[in-house]
């Protein structure tokens, strides 16, 4: 049987809350040695206590907490002691990768910041995440990040307040920046011999993150609002329909053929030959009313009898699913991951890694 692609590289996780843990989990999905360095002065990683008002008391870890830390070996330590520190020091000798998301100055006054680690580690790869970058002292969470770079006043409906994204997205996003840099990193040590640094905010990972929203405004100088899940230069695409059996179904088409499709396949080709709706950037300007009218048309259909049709056809319309029927879904239950706790408990989470490298 192949080896993990990273059976041999060791990993000292030094992060808490999401990103840097999610880093973490992905080199240990991939085999990976990973060594988590939890604070033994404050109960460890902070997520273990963000629990949902069902959970244990008395349970060592959170619902939260298991989402990003599968495949660990967990250590607490107290840095402030030398012994502690030390036993840290010797493991550092023979990582290849550290992640931290220290407050500024926090590594140096331990001395695991980069420059003091490269002396006794010289191909130590150091990567670590900043809210806004390592000279901003301000603390940044991720619900700030999505306020701050513009995902907040685009996300909700056109009448209600700006809205977060239900997970912490710029944390998860900054977790693949993060990733892709260590990888480069560790591709110009084949070739150099050499660690370095690797090192990303949040924030920057936010407004890179903005993609077609912000060359709308780059170029046109548009200013993106709240438009619930409907699409800036597409329709119909993220509006929402209810069949007869009052199921919601979202639709996504993407060009011209699978609009002529759509409206094809619900008997109503009558609306891809509407003056109105014959080209993009007309249905663009009369969405509402190509809505009303399909509206009028998904309430004569069940979901099921839509989507059979719809799969026939390669026209991109789906359910709006929860998460217990996202979960009775065989290909979600296989990206599954369970694990025992030293106390016996069974957690679950899902795979962070879920590409194929054959």
């Amino acid at each position: 049987m192949q080896q993990p692609i990273f059976h041999q590289l060791k990993v000292v996780e030094l992060a808490s809350v999401l990103a840097g843990p999610a880093v973490g989990m992905f080199f240990a999905e991939l085999g990976a040695e990973v060594l988590k360095i939890e604070n033994l002065t404050t109960g460890g990683d902070t997520t273990r206590h963000w629990k949902m008002p069902s959970e244990d008391p008395a349970d060592p870890a959170s619902a939260y907490f298991h989402s990003v830390n599968w495949g660990k070996r967990h250590v607490f330590l107290d840095l402030a002691q030398t012994a502690d520190r030390q036993q840290l020091m010797d493991w550092l000798k023979t990582a290849d990768v550290v992640i931290s998301n220290f407050k500024k100055g926090g590594a140096e006054k331990f001395g695991l910041d980069c420059a003091s680690l490269a002396e006794w580690n010289p191909r130590l790869i150091y990567a670590s995440i900043s809210a806004y970058g390592e000279d901003d002292l301000r603390p940044g969470f991720d619900v700030a990040i999505q306020a701050e770079t513009g995902w907040m006043h685009m996300n909700g409906e056109p009448d209600s307040p700006p809205v977060k994204m239900p997970v912490a997205l710029m944390d998860l996003l900054a977790a693949h920046q993060l990733k892709e840099g260590i990888l480069t990193a560790l591709l110009r040590r084949e070739r150099t011999g050499l660690g370095g640094e690797v090192t990303v905010s949040l924030f920057d990972t936010g407004v890179a993150s903005l993609a077609n929203q912000a060359a709308n405004w780059l170029n046109l100088a548009h200013l993106p609002q709240r438009m619930g899940s409907r699409h800036p230069n597409i329709a119909p695409y993220g509006e929402i329909f209810y069949t007869k059996n009052q199921k919601p179904l979202i639709v996504s088409t993407g060009t011209e053929q699978q609009f002529r499709a759509l409206c094809q396949l619900l008997g109503a080709s009558q609306l891809g030959e509407d003056a109105r709706f014959l080209t993009n950037a007309l249905r663009l300007e009369h969405r509402d009313a190509l809505a009303e009218k399909l509206q009028a048309v998904f309430r004569n259909f069940d979901a099921g009898e839509i989507l059979e049709r719809c799969h026939a056809e390669q026209v991109p319309v789906a359910p709006i699913r929860n998460l217990a029927e996202v979960f009775e879904i065989p290909a979600a239950r296989d990206l599954i991951l369970e694990e025992m706790s030293p106390g016996g408990r069974e957690s679950k989470r899902v795979r962070s890694v879920v590409f194929k490298l054959k």
